[in-house]
């Protein structure tokens, strides 16, 4: 038994993600906002997850999707940190700073506060990008859970990001 307790839906949906690209030969990657390393989490509780689990990006803050991912600073601007377009560029940047086949970027507002009238708090967005997939080819969707409070936020979003980590023959 493990000292972390992750809740036992969290860690079946991470044990899943692994088997099934383990099967599929695939390496993965998150890069992860709100959730703070919840996915990595969950996916390393999994014993044999470095078959799997090539890297794990926190990046919280603006400046560190910038500096780690390379998520451009016009982009942030523009659209904002919860975004389509920056949850996009953080999975190619995971994709582009390790040496996995899927990654999926996870950002958005757990609060209890940092929500506004067009990203109220329980807002998400996720992302996947594959090597060798078509850039233009944009694997993206916002996800609104409503406020559950900070940890039932963050707990849907790592949910949510570890089904898009399964192999299109496990979804």
């Amino acid at each position: 038994m493990s000292d972390l307790t992750l809740p036992a839906a969290l860690v079946d949906a991470a044990r899943r993600v692994v088997e099934a690209n383990r099967a599929a030969g695939r390496r993965i990657a998150v890069a992860e906002s709100c959730t703070g390393g919840l996915v990595s989490a969950a996916l390393t509780e999994i014993p044999g997850s470095s078959d799997v689990f090539e890297a794990g990006f926190v990046t919280y803050s603006n400046e560190a999707k910038r500096k780690l991912l390379a998520v451009s600073g016009d982009v942030l601007d523009t659209f904002g940190a919860v975004s389509i377009a920056v949850a996009w560029s953080m999975a190619q940047g995971a994709l582009a700073k390790s040496d996995a086949d899927v990654a999926v970027a996870i950002t958005g507002v757990a609060g209890p506060g940092g929500g506004s009238e067009k990203k109220p708090v329980g807002t998400v967005v996720f992302a996947r990008a594959e090597r060798g997939g078509d850039p233009a080819d944009v694997v993206a969707d916002k996800r609104f859970f409503g406020d559950l409070g900070r940890g039932g936020v963050r707990l849907q979003a790592a949910l949510c990001a570890l089904d898009l980590l399964l192999p299109p023959e496990a979804e």
